[in-house]
């Protein structure tokens, strides 16, 4: 009878001792915004999990409803949505996701934000501004958000305004290896102003360390710049402008006029984010390229392709981000 109990017992510990590794490996659940649903599947397959089960609809006044159809109780939860254009109506979304989540006993909720709506108003550049940023932050922690994942958030004090922990994971690895794999020769790396220098030189500095130009504008108001000036030499060189995104294309484009005019051979540009607000098509597809080159942190539909266009994906790179924040290992040790 006795030698009965110990076996029972002992099963009983066996038992207690697997359990909680069985719900560890159930406890990572993902769940996908509306803003980028083909990046979402991407990354569920990266990490070889299903999208969580979600009702997303709107009422008739505009208002819209969110329900989880799944039980998330004392899961770790990811949620995967870039606040894109309309930003306002993607980050009410990804508050009233968070707020769900929450509400459903979470052990912890992570907002995955491959791209950052409202990170370019990250200072006041005139009296009574709001710094819209750092507002959107907090009401990101208070909806209930435990923890942040983004991708080449526009400057680096963004991380700060988090009152919460915030993972900064970057898409220039994608960038390089494919920019590195076409064999380009006499490559320069362009920074298209003094404020993206600290990118375009670790740019550069993957590809071999390749020489360094910067261009000097002057901003006359929001979305239009004027080139002033070029530092650096670009002749006879294949110029590679690098930036986190392309908006208008308007910086960008008087960047690639300038170059051409300081005799580079070719010019490509790179960036993580198409954010490709009108006109940035026309600007892009107008022959100042060899090529286009952005990752898929945004959606970019049908009508704003064009011939010079590639869209890479980053969903490897932010599916191992999240496994690494699930497993409690290091996520900067993937850029080193």
């Amino acid at each position: 009878m006795l030698g009965g109990v110990s076996v029972v017992r002992s099963a009983m510990l066996t038992l207690q001792t697997a359990l909680p590794q069985l719900g560890d490996n159930n406890r990572l659940k993902l769940f996908s915004g509306s803003a980028n649903a083909d990046l979402s599947r991407e990354i569920a397959r990266y990490l070889g999990i299903d999208l969580g089960p979600m009702v997303r609809k709107r009422f008739a006044d505009g208002e819209l409803y969110i329900q989880i159809q799944e039980s998330i109780r004392g899961c770790d939860v990811y949620l995967i949505q870039p606040t894109c254009h309309p930003v306002n109506d993607h980050l009410m979304e990804l508050l009233i996701m968070i707020d769900a989540c929450r509400r459903a006993s979470a052990r912890q909720i992570t907002a995955v934000m491959p791209y950052y709506g409202y990170a370019r108003a990250d200072r006041k550049t005139a009296g009574r501004e709001s710094i819209t940023a750092k507002l959107a932050a907090n009401l990101m922690t208070q909806a209930g958000a435990g923890r942040v994942l983004a991708m080449d958030l526009h400057s680096a004090q963004i991380q700060g305004y988090f009152d919460i922990p915030c993972d900064h994971v970057y898409g220039s690895p994608v960038l390089i290896n494919y920019i590195a794999s076409k064999g380009l020769s006499d490559l320069v790396v362009v920074s298209p102003d003094v404020g993206g220098v600290a990118r375009a030189r670790a740019f550069a500095k993957k590809l071999d360390d390749a020489p360094l130009a910067i261009i000097d504008k002057r901003r006359q108001a929001h979305n239009v710049a004027e080139v002033m000036n070029l530092i650096g030499d670009v002749r006879g060189k294949v110029a590679v402008l690098v930036d986190d995104m392309i908006d208008t294309a308007g910086t960008i484009c008087e960047g690639a006029r300038l170059l051409r005019q300081e005799g580079a051979r070719q010019v490509f540009a790179c960036a993580t984010h198409a954010v490709f607000s009108p006109p940035a098509v026309e600007r892009l597809s107008s022959g100042l390229f060899e090529e286009v080159i952005v990752t898929n942190t945004i959606p970019v539909s049908e009508t704003r392709q064009f011939d010079q266009l590639t869209v890479l994906s980053v969903a490897n790179l932010i599916g191992e981000a999240v496994w690494r924040i699930h497993e409690e290992s290091s996520v900067s040790s993937m850029f080193r």
